[in-house]
């Protein structure tokens, strides 16, 4: 197992620093909180092993915070060691152990004995973890063979009968389970759940797609199958753009600004949004089409907007009117903001509104007005993260019984080229990728690697299949010459990211091409400017990724 997290709460630096000396040793991921607040947001980030929380701290005290982490289902294991400045009572003791706390460790604090408590702890979690992971392959073995053994209908109908109530009541205990504070988690299940089936789905429809776009070159003309075959590859591109938008808003990662056009961004979404609000909801927009470029990570922008957009929806139960507008703003004397050019996106309704002290606590984390089931109070406060982290600030005004405007201020992009999505393929790669290739496409989706080979047969290409890294290894060891890998990435036994690396090793000069069904892909151990393909892609977009690839080999010639 890699390293552990480890949360060390204290309002005091020094003392952080001094955790943080003498725990490194241990070889574990330190993270740090100067309050409970700072811990708890923390805790919703990350996976915490271990817990280690000064008793005196003086916006809330340890105790107080440990009550409030265990009341949480995914807290009530984790081990809890208090740190006490002062000599304990044991009335004061016990009512740490009542809190949930597992140890004490008194100041000043002796390093070994602190680092052996934590490694007892650390080593604790380890065990735990393995334990569940060999129970749940157990438990995938016992399924499978079970499935194996239920030959007949009736039997597979029982079985199903029991999935169905097992599934049934597995979610009613986990809905009863997360009905508390921590609602937020929905979007890392979503995230989980579509990121996991992305790959097969997205194969899927690059067999299909790929199918039908060769099927339409070949067909007679004969205007009612050409009608078909477009309407059909059109819902096929329906659902692979579904699928690039659930990954877009479900996933969780770094802020990774760049220079985008909200203008373009607002209209790729604004369908998503519309469907989001449902009926009686009227939106309206009032923004320029001249706003300067905005320094901002455009899928967290993209789901800031859709929980503005939710938020106001349930503030107009009755339907109402949401009007979103941007505009640029100069900040000449620095405040809350510094100095600079911002554009202003806000997002006004007419609904219910709020009084003074609901609107001066709107955006703290976990707050919310909303009834049990229908929010969690972390909505706006991700919005006002993502304003803070952009080098913006969030600005909340309510009027109760008029309505709410929630308006987020985001820096200009200063000297920094937009983002394009297109890239055009220049005459001195379209003029490489007219030659007859000998290209090796490896996949171990059988649908797939057939789809890309004849794609790339029906550009004039030689497409040699291999099901596996380890089979494409062995072809290239056999002595045949090739000009360029298409490889996929998520491969059993080894990845196509793997392949590549040793390709460039083995087979300095030879061009790979890595395609992946899923969103994230690895940017490191020197393949980060490998040109890469989001599948489904279309035989269009493969000409031009190849043609790119064999240029910038002729150029590194």
């Amino acid at each position: 197992m890699n390293s552990i997290n480890i949360l060390l709460v204290d309002d005091q630096p020094a003392k952080l620093l001094s955790y943080e000396v003498v725990l490194q040793e241990l070889g574990e991921t330190l993270i740090k909180a100067q309050s409970g607040r700072e811990a708890l947001e923390q805790l919703l980030r990350h996976e915490i092993a271990v817990i280690l929380v000064d008793v005196c701290m003086p916006e809330q005290d340890g105790f107080e915070l440990v009550s409030m982490i265990r009341e949480h289902p995914r807290y009530q294991n984790t081990a809890i060691i208090f740190v006490s400045a002062v000599m304990m009572a044991e009335p004061d003791r016990l009512r740490g152990y009542a809190a949930g706390a597992v140890d004490y460790v008194s100041v000043p604090i002796v390093p070994e004995v602190l680092r052996a408590k934590v490694r007892v702890f650390a080593d604790l979690y380890r065990k735990t973890r393995e334990l569940e992971l060999l129970n749940a392959d157990l438990e995938n073995r016992v399924r499978g063979r079970t499935a194996e053994l239920e030959a007949s209908s009736n039997q597979l109908r029982q079985l199903n009968e029991e999935l169905e109530h097992r599934i049934d009541q597995r979610t009613r205990e986990r809905e009863a389970a997360l009905a508390q504070l921590f609602e937020a988690q929905k979007l890392d299940t979503i995230g989980q759940l579509t990121g996991g089936v992305a790959h097969d789905f997205n194969n899927l429809l690059m067999a299909v797609l790929g199918s039908l776009n060769l099927l339409k070159k070949r067909l007679p003309e004969d205007e009612k199958s050409e009608r078909l075959v477009a309407n059909a590859i059109q819902a096929a591109e329906r659902g692979a753009a579904l699928t690039q938008r659930l990954l877009a808003f479900a996933r969780r990662q770094e802020l990774k600004p760049q220079a985008i056009k909200f203008p373009d961004l607002f209209q790729n979404i604004e369908d998503l949004l519309s469907k989001a609000l449902g009926p009686g909801i009227e939106t309206r927009k009032r923004i320029s089409p001249a706003l300067p470029l905005l320094l901002v990570d455009s899928n967290q922008l993209e789901l800031a907007l859709l929980n503005l957009f939710v938020n106001a929806r349930d503030a107009m139960p009755g339907g109402g009117t949401i009007v979103v507008s941007a505009e640029e703003n100069k900040v000449s004397q620095p405040s809350t903001l510094a100095a600079g050019r911002y554009v202003r996106i806000s997002v006004s309704d007419n609904g219910v509104g709020m009084d003074e002290a609901t609107a001066a606590r709107a955006a703290e984390p976990f707050f919310t007005t909303k009834g049990p089931g229908k929010g969690t109070g972390l909505g706006l406060s991700m919005v006002h993260g993502l304003a803070a982290q952009s080098g913006g600030i969030l600005n909340l005004s309510s009027t109760q019984g008029e309505g709410t405007t929630v308006s987020l201020w985001l820096p200009v992009a200063e000297n920094i080229p937009a983002v394009e999505s297109l890239v055009e393929n220049t005459p001195e790669e379209a003029l490489i990728s007219s030659y007859a290739l000998r290209i090796l496409v490896v996949d171990d989706d059988l649908l797939v690697s057939m789809g890309t080979a004849a794609m790339l047969e029906d550009l004039g290409h030689i497409a040699i299949e291999a099901s596996s890294a380890a089979s494409a290894l062995e072809i290239l060891a056999s002595d045949q010459k090739f000009d360029l890998i298409v490889t996929d990435h998520a491969m059993p036994g080894m990845t196509g990211a793997e392949l590549a690396r040793l390709i460039f090793s083995s087979y300095p000069g030879l061009p790979v091409i890595l395609a992946s069904g899923y969103a994230e892909l690895p940017d490191d151990h020197g393949i980060a400017q490998l040109l890469r393909m989001t599948k489904p892609f279309t035989q269009e977009q493969l000409e031009t990724t190849v043609g790119r690839a064999v240029a910038d080999r002729a150029t590194a010639a």
